[in-house]
Formats: C-alpha cells, structure tokens, sequence
C-alpha cells in the first residue's frame, strides 16, 4: 500500500530539489502517492497567499509532507510560510540532526548532534508591536522606566506546558534512538522568569528519564562549546530562538545547511524540510546541492517506519559524497571544479547506488 504523502515544491530552487528528493525517495522502492501542493511567492499573484488554505488541509489528511524551501521576505511581507504551517498544524517540535559524512568539507569529523527545537512559543510567536502603538505604549508603562517610550515591542512567552512537551520529545527521541544525553539550552541567569520556566520544567522531566543523562548550558557558553568539544553533547533541546540560531551553527559544524535536513513534527502529523532557503538566483539552474531535502526524506522514512529504507538511502548518499565524483559544486574543493554535476545528476548517482 502507498503512503499518501503531500509534497510541497516551493519557491526558487524548491521545485527542482523536490523533485530529485521524488525520484531518489521512490527509487528505495518504498511506494508514495504524491498529493502535490503548490505554497510560496510564485502563486501569491494568483492566490492572494503564499499559503492556500488547501495546502494546509492537504498535509492535515495526509499526516505527512515533503516540502521544498520557501522564501521569506525580510522585513515586511507575509510573515513565514514556514512558521504559518508550524502554527496551523501544530508542529510543535523541530528536528534538525547534524551528522557528518566523509567527504564534506569541514573543520570537524565525526559530528553526531540533534537539535530538538521548540517551535511555538518564545520570541517567534510573533506578539509584536510597532512604536507609539496602545499596546506598546501599555507594556512600556508596566516596565516603570525599563523600556525607552520609542520601542518596538516584542513578547516572549514561555510556558509549562509547552517546555515539557518538548523535553519529553528530546528524551523520548533519545531513548528510541540509543543516545546517552540531553542537554537543555536557555539563558536562564538573565531570563529568569521565561528562560527559568524552561529550566525548572525540563528538570521535571529528566527526573522521568533515569536512564538519559541530563544537563544544563547557557546558551552563549553553548556556543563556545560546540565550537571547542562539540563531541561532549549529545541531543540539544531548547527555545525557539536559540533553537533557530544553534541548528545553524551545528549545520556549520557539518560543513553548512546543504546537508543538514529537518523535520517539524506534531501529534500525529510531520512536514520533512531541509533547513536551508529557496536560493532564488539559482533558481531554474540544475546546480544545486539536494543532499539536504534527501536526507529530510530519510527522516520521513524512519517516521514512517520504513527503517530499512532510510538505512539503505542514508548509506546511498554517504557513499556518492564518499566518492566525490558526481556531487555539485558546492561539495568539491574548488567550487569551479568543472566536473561538478547538477542537482538532477547527482540525484541519478543516488538512485544508482540504491539499485547498485
């Protein structure tokens, strides 16, 4: 029987990853039937939204997504198609592995960290307000002094329940997965109402999980440490923000966002994503790495139990990049190496190997 999975192209580079992620996904021989639904900047002139409300009840029938990069404007704009789709179908947990594969260019080897990342609450909840608005000018008044009268506000909540469904995400996904170490990542020593909240709920938890070992790191030292002795840490669980920010430092760690695939996962739904954006000015080139989006395909495997799949497609792409020969540019030693192949090419050495 097919999985009937809702496949989100996207913008920019998006519909050309999506695709090769299709072909490689299918050639493991696990059967899909696609439910494709277009999100992103290039339909907003006909839809209104870079979200139609048919693309969110697609992935809410279908439990599960495949989705390209979609561009986020800066500044001004539709806030996120990303965090929308996390809003709205209640994603509340953000999976983002770091692991590193032999032939990626990095200061580092043998990276296996997992960021487990809290996506509902925290300064991206998106409570906001603009100078000399009632609601800022309020806020100011109960800071008694604390706040200049010219701010911008923006709020960060952080609640007990939230914390906790998260941190028994980490240690739950600890556990099945055989890792030794949950560290909490927050700011509490400056934060000590919300970043506090954390900290007291997560020790709550791994009180729950004796088998787990448990810690606690401030978010800047944190940052130190995983430049310093990243093999010390283990599966990382924190807020919002710092979640966003450390996924991307990890990715660094393995040598950039072009392989570091993602995850987003609610109750009983889950959208696999790459963490890296739609490129657009490479957009319609065939030159992109797709490695990321691939490897969130390997994730959405092992969600959906086909582990042997995910093994069998996670050693296919260890072993293309392993070899070096037909990987994209961004991938060789000299990113104008001619022998550099496409997005689509190094999709077919993929698919080789798998049926190899």
């Amino acid at each position: 029987m097919a999985y009937r999975v809702t496949l989100i192209p996207g913008d920019g580079t998006g519909p050309e990853l999506t695709e090769a992620a299709r072909r490689v996904l299918e050639a493991t021989g696990v059967a899909f039937e696609w439910d494709v639904q277009h999100a992103g900047v290039d339909i907003m002139e006909t839809t209104g939204t870079p979200l139609p409300e048919a693309v969110l009840n697609s992935v809410r029938a279908n439990k599960v997504a495949l989705k390209g990069p979609i561009t986020t404007p800066i500044g001004t704009g539709f806030r996120s198609v990303n965090v929308a789709l996390r809003k709205e179908l209640s994603l509340y947990a953000c999976l983002r592995p770091c692991k590193s594969y032999v032939g990626v260019r990095s200061r580092y080897s043998d990276i296996n960290l997992v960021i487990v990342r809290e996506n509902t609450e925290d300064l991206y909840a998106g409570v906001e307000y603009e100078p000399d608005t009632d609601e800022a000018r309020a806020i100011i008044e109960l800071s008694k002094g604390r706040i200049v009268p010219s701010a911008a506000i923006s709020v960060k909540p952080i609640s007990a329940e939230a914390t906790r469904r998260i941190v028994e995400f980490a240690f739950d996904y600890a556990e099945k997965n055989g890792r030794r170490k949950v560290t909490a990542v927050a700011k509490a020593n400056i934060m000590k109402c919300t970043d506090g909240l954390f900290y007291r709920t997560a020790r709550e938890v791994a009180a729950e999980h004796a088998s787990i070992a448990y810690e606690e790191v401030l978010v800047d030292a944190m940052c130190m440490q995983l430049v310093q002795r990243p093999e010390a840490y283990d599966v990382l669980v924190m807020p919002n923000l710092y979640g966003d920010i450390l996924s991307d430092l990890c990715a660094g760690l393995v040598g950039g966002l072009g392989v570091a695939p993602g995850a987003n996962i609610g109750a009983g739904t889950a959208v696999f994503e790459p963490t890296h954006g739609s490129a657009p000015k490479y957009k319609g080139q065939n030159k992109v790495n797709p490695t990321a989006l691939i490897l969130s395909g390997m994730l959405m495997l092992r969600y959906l139990g086909e582990l042997d799949a995910a093994d069998r497609l996670e050693r296919a792409v260890s072993g293309v990049i392993a070899d070096g020969d037909r990987v994209t540019y961004d991938m060789k030693a000299d990113r104008n190496d001619p022998t550099a192949v496409g997005t689509s090419q190094m999709a077919d050495a993929i698919i080789e190997r798998l049926q190899a």
